[in-house]
This record gives C-alpha cells, sequence and structure tokens, in this order.
C-alpha cells in the first residue's frame, strides 16, 4: 500500500498541536528537532516537516498529499488545494497595530501611510475592501521592529496574545482575519490515497467530538426522569437503570462541554445526585 504523505509544521505551537492530533488519533511516529521526515508505525503515512509558508505550495504540487497548516498561510499563498477540515486549534488572528501613543480613529488612519506586513496580499484585500490607499512594506520576519526603525507608521501581523506588540511598543487596532488550523490535501489524489485520508479524518472527527463532550452519571428519583431526560438526552437516548433504592434510578447520558454547568444545576433542582463527570477519549457516531 502506498504510504499518504502528510507535511506539518517542523516547530512551533502548529506543530506541537498537529503532534499532539495524530498521536490521539493512535497514528504512531516519531519526533525530533533533527527530523525532516518521518514514517508511522503502525498506520500507512509519512510525515513531512516543513516550514509553514512551504505547505501549501508543497501540497499543491504533490510533494505531500495532505498538510496541515494555519488559514492565514493558506489564503496568502493562494494555492489551489482541497480544504478538507477546520481543526480548531492553534487559533490567533491577524491585525493591524500602530504605536501605543497614537490616537487611533479608525482605518482610514492608514490612508497615505505605509504598513510593514508578511501577508501583503491579505493585507491588500483588506485596504481595498475599506477603501484606504495605503503603502505595504513585505517584510519577512520581526514586523513589530517597523515603525521603531521609522519604516512604516504601521504593521499588519499575527497576533495570540499581543505581547509581542506591547513589548516593541505597539497596540492592536484593528483586526482583520481569523485564522486557525486547516487540514488541506492535494486536488488530485488517488482513490487510494483518498481512502486513507478519510481513514484520518474519521479518527480526527472521534477525538474532536470527544473532546467536546462529557459523560455524565447521575442518580435521580424516577418521578423527575422524564424532565431530565429532556435535557441530557444523550446521543440517541440515555441509559436509565433501576437502583436497589426503590423510586430511585441511576442515568448514564452525554453532555456537550458548553452546555455542562447550566445543565448540571438545573438537574440539581429537580433533584439528581451522586452526579459523576466523565472526560471521553474518543467518541464515534
Amino acid at each position: 500500500m502506498k504510504k499518504l504523505k502528510i507535511a506539518i509544521q517542523k516547530s512551533g505551537r502548529l506543530s506541537d498541536d498537529s503532534v499532539k492530533l495524530f498521536k490521539a488519533c493512535g497514528i504512531k511516529f516519531e519526533v525530533g528537532k533533527s527530523k525532516l521526515m518521518s514514517e508511522s508505525k503502525n498506520f500507512p503515512a509519512e510525515f513531512l516537516f516543513l516550514r509553514d509558508d512551504d505547505i501549501p505550495g508543497y501540497v499543491a504540487d504533490g510533494v505531500a498529499d495532505v498538510g496541515i497548516v494555519g488559514d492565514n498561510v493558506l489564503v496568502e499563498h493562494e494555492c489551489h488545494v482541497n480544504r478538507v477540515k477546520s481543526l480548531g486549534f492553534s487559533k490567533c488572528r491577524l491585525s493591524l497595530a500602530v504605536a501605543r501613543d497614537v490616537d487611533y480613529p479608525g482605518v482610514s488612519y492608514f490612508e497615505g501611510k505605509s504598513i510593514a506586513t508578511s501577508y501583503p496580499n491579505i493585507l491588500g484585500k483588506f485596504l481595498k475592501e475599506n477603501g484606504v490607499d495605503a503603502q505595504v512594506h513585505f517584510i519577512s520576519g520581526s514586523v513589530e521592529i517597523a515603525p521603531g526603525i521609522g519604516l512604516a507608521e504601521g504593521v499588519c501581523d499575527i497576533v495570540s496574545t499581543g505581547g509581542t506588540l506591547l513589548s516593541n511598543g505597539l497596540k492592536e487596532v484593528e483586526p482583520i482575519f481569523n485564522s486557525e488550523a486547516i487540514l488541506i490535501s492535494n486536488n488530485s489524489l488517488s482513490e487510494e490515497k483518498l481512502e486513507l485520508l478519510d481513514r484520518i479524518v474519521f479518527r480526527m472527527n472521534a477525538v474532536q467530538t470527544a473532546d467536546t463532550h462529557k459523560y455524565v452519571l447521575l442518580n435521580a428519583p424516577n418521578d423527575k426522569i422524564e424532565a431530565i431526560i429532556n435535557i441530557m438526552p444523550g446521543m440517541k437516548s440515555p441509559t436509565i437503570t433501576p437502583l436497589a433504592k426503590e423510586g430511585w434510578s441511576s442515568i448514564h447520558s452525554v453532555l456537550k462541554e458548553n452546555d455542562f454547568w447550566e445543565n448540571i444545576e438545573a438537574m440539581r433542582k429537580m433533584g439528581a445526585e451522586g452526579i459523576l463527570v466523565i472526560p471521553i477519549e474518543k467518541m464515534i457516531f
């Protein structure tokens, strides 16, 4: 069987999150700072550790079959690839920033000014949509120093916490693009490799769905069961088991993480007791 070639960032937060996801999917492979390639020990896949900026082009050209890349990089490079799945991690935003002492009135501030960025395509589109005529200076790295050395009045760069901007005397003023990790694939994969990709996506869905749900066990009086299961229906329906104590039952079900506390409080008011909450490792529908 042919191996699926998977490109991931060789270092950084996106790399760490990508490796964590694949290992949670049960795909074993070695990772090291000096490694450029690694074959999986239990899945027909070969991992390529590349620069983030190179991944869209390598996938488009077929050097890699699939890859994980930041949406900001994918959009900036405008490569023709297939968007397979948004992964929900390594979230950040591309934002405009100016010196901290600037009284920022809005995006019109940048009219006639210069902006330093590593994302000229995304920035250029934003400026055009907002009717702003500004000069864009492309810098491949260390964008934050541009105002301090007089190269530009503002910058457009990736922001996670904003700490780097603050340490360089800047403040974020205008978010222009929200980004997260994206699973992409080549547009011309063989049927054999598409089947391998489907298997990986199936595993990713199982892992990520489990991350957003909790398994809940509780005891409740029988006359409250119907009311309780109305707010914790489970995947199809909850499991209800009579207890040795007459008039009581044990209810087992699944709750979404976002609904958890509100629903638990409601069930407690209905008489639910002995509530146990258990993490779910995998969740398959």
